[in-house]
């Protein structure tokens, strides 16, 4: 189900909204969906895609997605126009048309898309994906006075009126932080990937650590090469003595290749947690018994699992995990038109306090366009991950 959250001063307008065969929260694929953006295509930009459109409604949105972008990118946004496609026809008479356009995976291309779908009459955009091509379309959209609604990891391009619907590593690391603190870590030593996600991730860690009360005793960054990482690995095993917390947020094969080497240089992983991000929920995870009772951040598998189905059953595959934030989106869309009137699409409505619920569970943005997700604490098992701290019902005030 969908819902939209109820809060003041919009209290009496919030209700909940179900919506049909609607279901809650992520991670039961593959957490975090992936290291940051998929790489999009750099051959030369595209002509321009003529439009194509699903919904005979009134209100018209436009959904910018890179569908002739190569490789990875062309498949997961074909599999995301699925999905949009899938929320408009389970809710229930939505006076919706969504007006689709391919950006190619490039700002050219995303500039372009953005002012047809305008010059379209579009009141609000879905999309893009990729980093370098929300921007061009915030500006585009921020000169008509029409919000957008964009999916790229990176905060660094959300703004007000442009805001994102994924999942930010940011939020990963402030949720098990915090569940480490609640458990009595106090000590933490990190390992952290030499790229751009980890620029994030150790930043935000860096903050966490001593809002939480805690201290970082040792904290290295290692290369992609796997040659070269024993150095830095090696380093943090020496200091692990002092730490009662190893946060180590990278992908399944780097991540086993760590705790083997920590494990190596005498690191007791039954004494010292280890600690992960959604980019844990991973069958390589699973199956790694030198990982066994970790914990990582992520939300809820229940919803996805429910929308794999569904999306099973209507386009006989399996949907790409970013599949479920097109779903999200056009659901929300869809649930404020039929509830907010005139004022459906205003920041004051988008901002809601309370948030909403829909497939990836509880999520609310900011003011400043980046977002706040109600995410659970998992622990690493045989059989996947196991929730030991189940996500928020509803935010505080304070954001948690």
């Amino acid at each position: 189900m969908l819902r939209v959250l109820q809060a003041s001063p919009l209290s009496r307008a919030w209700r909940s909204l179900v919506l049909a065969g609607w279901a809650v929260l992520l991670a039961g694929c593959s957490g975090n969906f992936s290291l940051g953006d998929l790489l999009p295509n750099s051959s030369p930009t595209a002509p321009s895609q003529p439009t194509s459109s699903i919904g005979t409604g009134q209100v018209k949105v436009g959904l910018i997605l890179p569908l002739s972008g190569s490789g990875n990118a062309g498949v997961a946004a074909q599999s995301m126009r699925n999905a949009a496609e899938m929320a408009l026809a389970e809710f229930n008479s939505p006076d919706l048309q969504l007006l689709i356009k391919d950006d190619g995976g490039r700002a050219p291309g995303a500039q372009q898309a953005a002012q047809q779908v305008l010059d379209e009459g579009a009141e609000i955009i879905l999309g893009p994906l990729f980093a370098l091509t929300v921007t061009p379309v915030g500006q585009v959209a921020r000169a008509r006075n029409v919000p957008v609604i964009a999916f790229s990891t990176d905060a660094n391009v959300a703004a007000h009126g442009v805001y994102l619907l994924s999942f930010l590593p940011e939020s990963d690391v402030d949720r098990i932080i915090t569940y480490a603190a609640s458990q009595g870590r106090r000590s933490y030593a990190a390992l952290v990937p030499d790229n751009a996600y980890g620029t994030v991730v150790e930043a935000a860690f860096k903050q966490a650590v001593p809002r939480r009360g805690g201290q970082i005793v040792a904290l290295e960054r290692y290369p992609l090469d796997k040659a070269q990482m024993q150095g830095p690995i090696r380093k943090v095993a020496q200091a692990a003595a002092r730490a009662d917390a190893i946060f180590i947020p990278d992908g399944a094969e780097a991540v086993g290749a760590a705790v083997q080497t920590l494990i190596a240089g005498g690191v007791d992983t039954k004494r010292v947690q280890l600690l992960g991000t959604g980019l844990w929920e991973d069958a390589q995870v699973f199956s790694n018994p030198q990982l066994d009772g970790g914990w990582y951040a992520g939300p809820d598998s229940s919803g996805f699992r429910s929308f794999s189905a569904r999306y099973r059953s209507r386009y006989g595959q399996d949907p790409v995990r970013t599949a479920s934030l097109s779903y999200d989106a056009v659901a929300l869309v869809a649930a404020l038109v039929k509830t907010q009137g005139k004022q459906r699409f205003t920041d004051e409505v988008l901002t809601n306090a309370s948030g909403f619920a829909g497939i990836d569970g509880l999520f609310r943005f900011r003011p400043d366009g980046t977002n706040q997700r109600g995410l659970a604490v998992l622990r690493v098992s045989p059989t996947g991950g196991q929730t030991v701290s189940p996500p928020p019902k509803a935010f505080g005030a304070s954001g948690t």
